[in-house]
């Protein structure tokens, strides 16, 4: 069984992970390589969060249950349940924040408010059957093998750095919100530099391009496709300059 200090090495690595489930899926959905996630870094926390719930719940049935049958059952349905609530929280709490949901899956079947919806609930448990079967005893090993005194150091610096990317991230957020929010004091230029220095949000949750779409020079949408038509026409011309 894991202890607390490990819990953070396997939140960082089932976080990476996320990431590249994420990257895929959005870059083959958009047809281009999409930087999925909230933080700067190549790392999905509700991934990790959701890992580290679905194994310490594996751990805890496994405890309470002798039949191998029931103990898998149980498993997977607790950590349905567990994933899918730590997905709905998420989804409610950016919404609050930005007014825009930042994944939306109104037009699936039995969707609740478009934060969640059966066919990814019943995703999460495929995921969590694997990860508690195939996945994790892999990495288990891995970790378990590393001398204490080095973990110890590796979990010290992956303390600090989510601190940072995290706290990063947050005020980069909630400056994006106020200046979306309060548009209107903002001269347009100023706007404009504010969406552009924090496109990388609006490229890993294209959602959130519909923000204050239709309002003159205050369009998402229009802002970044225009300085992407910029970029691409200055390398044109300076290729036809060689």
């Amino acid at each position: 069984m894991m202890n607390n200090y490990d819990l953070i090495l396997f939140f960082t690595i089932y976080s990476f992970l996320g990431w590249i489930i994420e990257t895929i899926f959005a870059s083959i959905n958009e047809k281009k390589i999409i930087n999925r996630g909230f933080l700067t870094g190549p790392f999905c926390p509700i991934y990790g969060f959701g890992a580290v719930l679905v194994i310490r719940c594996s751990e805890w049935t496994n405890t309470i249950c002798t039949n191998y049958f029931m103990y898998l059952t149980i498993s997977v349905l607790f950590s349905i349940f567990l994933v899918t609530i730590l997905e709905y929280i998420t989804g409610f709490f950016l919404e609050k924040i930005f007014n825009c949901k930042w994944w939306d899956y109104s037009d699936n079947m039995w969707n609740c408010n478009g934060y969640i919806c059966i066919k990814y609930s019943l995703l999460w448990g495929i995921l969590a059957f694997m990860l508690v079967h195939t996945i994790h005893p892999v990495i288990s090993q891995v970790i378990f093998s590393i001398p204490t005194s080095i973990k110890t150091y590796m979990e010290i610096f992956i303390l600090l750095y989510f601190i940072g990317d995290t706290a990063k991230s947050v005020i980069s957020t909630l400056d994006l919100r106020k200046v979306i929010m309060n548009y209107s004091n903002f001269s347009v230029n100023k706007y404009c530099e504010k969406i552009i220095k924090y496109n990388r949000f609006f490229y890993a949750f294209p959602r959130l391009l519909i923000l204050n779409s239709g309002i003159i020079n205050r369009d998402v949408r229009r802002i970044l496709n225009e300085r992407f038509y910029k970029i691409k026409t200055e390398l044109k011309n300076r290729f036809q300059n060689l």
